[in-house]
């Protein structure tokens, strides 16, 4: 990672299938000296969900979900794809990463990192299975909690003196603090000017803006550069009375 490194969060929602000829190789992602922290959390995460009324309360699970404990069963066998594809929702389905250019691909291959809570901190490159985990999961004595925000921090400091654009939720940005990181807050902006945060729907801004980071190639290496290239791109970007706000509507897809 170079210059402008951006952290996700995961999704729970996630694309199935994946080259079976490629399966789960902890010692190939990104940040490998993890490798213990994430072997201990899928040797958790197997036990849980090994049966279905230990899965339905340590994951999470309803009625209609409770086959995706199965997932974990199967994390060392079954096929593999590049975390950026294989997460979706609303966070990742603007970066329409399946059918994204070479170039774009590698962009993000090179600058953005994934916080999960199975494998802690890895590259949007990296090959993962499907899973089902939460950043709030239950995992009998291993606590995400306490397991992650350690390893995953010193991991993460590795990326050296760049710029961190922090787009992580709440939750996952707990399992691996990074200090000096910038997290912007996005905002809606109405007619007469006034700002209201966004909730569930910032997550397609963070997404509009990956995805343009990507095509654009974007050389960023400090937050004055970033402001330079929101404002070349139609990106509003701006400091704000308690940080930097990303105003959504600037990121709206053009329409003819």
């Amino acid at each position: 990672m170079t210059g402008l490194t951006v952290l996700l969060p995961p999704s729970e929602t996630k694309r199935e299938g994946g080259d079976r000829t490629r399966t789960l190789d902890l010692r190939a992602l990104s940040f490998p000296e993890l490798i213990d922290e994430r072997a201990a959390v899928i040797t958790a995460a197997r036990s849980v969900s090994s049966e279905e009324s230990s899965a339905r309360t340590a994951l999470k699970l309803g009625p209609k979900s409770i086959g995706e404990r199965l997932r974990n069963l199967e994390l060392e066998t079954s096929g593999t794809m590049p975390a950026i594809e294989r997460y979706t929702g609303v966070l990742y389905d603007p970066l329409g990463a399946v059918d994204a250019p070479e170039a774009t691909r590698n962009w993000w291959a090179e600058h953005v990192v994934v916080q999960s809570a199975m494998f802690g901190p890895i590259g949007a490159g990296d090959r993962i299975p499907a899973y089902r985990l939460s950043h709030d999961s239950r995992l009998g004595a291993l606590r995400l909690a306490a397991h992650w925000p350690t390893a995953s921090s010193r991991a993460l400091a590795q990326l050296g003196d760049g710029l961190v654009l922090d787009l992580r939720s709440e939750g996952y940005r707990k399992l691996g603090p990074v200090p000096g990181a910038v997290a912007p807050r996005v905002v809606s902006v109405d007619g007469t000017g006034r700002r209201r945060a966004l909730n569930h729907w910032n997550k397609t801004a963070k997404g509009r803006l990956v995805a343009l980071l990507g095509r654009t190639a974007a050389a960023v290496a400090s937050m004055d550069d970033l402001v330079d290239w929101a404002a070349g791109n139609g990106v509003v970007l701006e400091r704000g009375a308690d940080g930097w706000d990303l105003v959504a509507e600037s990121l709206e897809p053009v329409t003819a």
